[in-house]
């Protein structure tokens, strides 16, 4: 039967997955585990904030995919007491399931295949492992369509987002202004959340910031010597953008944040430009 996937050997050797629809590869790089510690667990500290969590830590995964990123997390955190409750969203269960059938050679998922299978069969689970607990939901869908929806202020807050989505030339719509205004509005601001993704664009950064997060450089990735860190709380970000790169933003030919989804390049607006000059992170 024709998939829409292929499993790729990257340059290092490592194994990932092409989207042939999309025409894009996960993963690129480095490869699904060591991109995945690079570019979430690391840098949004999951291990030691689920340690000092005395409730449920919340994960919301943005982009499911194959589950590379959030096998890498469980893997993570699998020797932690704890209770930890992932929220994943992603259009199909398609890549997943193709994930499965190539889980060795993928290798992401050590030990976490059972639970992945289930979550192919079931939209909620519940489980422990030793001493952790683990709920895992998913919704399926567009995500700024179920953004948008009334009943997203129920979904468990998060206390990090592993945000992964297609680029923004492929999947103009997961990068809109309008989209990172709502997933602010709905954080609550009693509980620090971070935020992390891949790019490092200034269209980004910009589109964070004037949604209303504070804004700093993420962790390397192999290709990419930063990535982009984001959270609702200054206090979380340990290197934020500073006024020298406020002053190329103002320079750059790609900063206007995007207000519909349709992929286009555009320096800052002047009403842009005044509203981060307003924003607490360069006072």
């Amino acid at each position: 039967m024709h998939s829409d996937y292929q499993l790729v050997r990257l340059a290092n050797g490592a194994f990932s997955i092409r989207d042939r629809a999309a025409g894009e590869t996960f993963h690129p790089v480095i490869g699904p585990r060591a991109e995945a510690e690079a570019l979430y667990v690391r840098p949004l500290r999951i291990r030691e904030r689920l340690q000092s969590e005395s409730g449920e830590f919340v994960i919301w995964d943005v982009g499911l995919g194959g589950a590379a990123n959030i096998a890498t997390v469980l893997r993570s955190v699998q020797d932690l007491p704890g209770r930890l409750r992932v929220v994943s969203f992603d259009r199909t269960l398609e890549g997943l399931r193709f994930a499965l059938n190539h889980a060795h050679d993928l290798e992401y998922f050590a030990g976490w295949e059972d639970v992945c299978s289930a979550l192919l069969e079931h939209r909620a689970i519940s489980l422990a492992r030793s001493a952790l607990k683990l709920d895992w939901d998913r919704h399926l869908g567009d995500f700024p369509v179920l953004l948008g929806r009334p009943e997203a202020a129920a979904w468990p807050k998060p206390h990090g987002i592993l945000f992964d989505a297609f680029s923004p030339a492929r999947n103009p719509d997961m990068w809109t202004a309008p989209l990172f205004a709502r997933l602010h509005e709905i954080l609550d601001p009693r509980r620090p959340c971070m935020l992390a993704t891949y790019s490092r664009s200034t269209m980004l950064r910009v589109t964070l910031l004037l949604a209303g997060f504070h804004v700093g450089i993420g962790g390397a990735t192999g290709e990419k010597e930063e990535t982009t860190i984001a959270a609702n709380t200054g206090d979380l970000i340990e290197h934020p953008l500073d006024r020298r790169w406020l002053g190329r933003a103002r320079r750059s030919r790609s900063a206007e944040p995007l207000r519909t989804p349709h992929y286009r390049q555009a320096p800052l607006s002047t009403e842009s430009w005044d509203r981060l000059l307003t924003h607490p992170q360069f006072r």
